[in-house]
């Protein structure tokens, strides 16, 4: 199948063994918008260490409890890090603006998001970025027919769970691949 005829909305991104990048060296990236016009995607497998979303909320000032639920804070790329999504199941909907992405899964980039969650009102399933990976016109085609990425079916426990480490061998073993049986050349007929 010719990678540039895939519409890639609702996907997940597996970085090959090889990936020359390091940030995003054994990533999972859950594709919420692709377009001939580019494509955008949020890490779901690189957690902040510095920072818990309690201390984002006290960072902007936002009330919380001791039951405000411990979503993990995740890298979700390198662009516009300061910025935060969250991508959650699709009971939930912001009344300033939600992106259903598909496959239950939605996205919502406003401050209520935030505010819901530490209420108790927020999404049942529920993870937040910092920044975002985006690509231009072609080039995360390019990049898949250059064997940088594998694709496959999004899973809530990769998406959602908490064993970050464990996303990257996971999504492959969806494929039907061994990770440590992956080969990083790539070979073409």
């Amino acid at each position: 199948m010719d990678p540039s005829a895939t519409h890639l909305t609702g996907k997940l991104l597996i970085a090959m063994p090889d990936m020359a990048d390091p940030r995003f060296a054994k990533s999972v990236i859950y594709i919420c918008a692709h377009s001939d016009e580019g494509a955008m995607g949020l890490i779901v497998n690189k957690p902040q260490l510095q920072i818990s979303f309690t201390d984002l909320l006290d960072q902007m000032q936002l009330p919380h409890t001791a039951a405000t639920p411990d979503i993990r804070v995740h890298t979700g790329g390198p662009v516009e890090t300061a910025r935060g999504f969250v991508l959650h199941s699709t009971e939930y909907t912001s009344g300033q603006g939600t992106l259903e992405v598909g496959g239950g899964i939605g996205m919502t980039a406003t401050m209520d998001v935030l505010e819901d969650i530490a209420a108790g009102r927020g999404p049942a399933q529920a993870m937040l970025a910092l920044g975002y990976a985006g690509w231009g016109a072609g080039q995360l085609e390019q990049e898949i027919l250059q064997n940088g990425w594998l694709t496959c079916d999004p899973r809530d426990d990769i998406i959602f769970g908490r064993t970050n480490g464990d996303k990257w061998s996971s999504a492959l073993k969806s494929l039907g691949i061994d990770p440590l049986l992956l080969s990083a050349t790539a070979g073409h007929a």
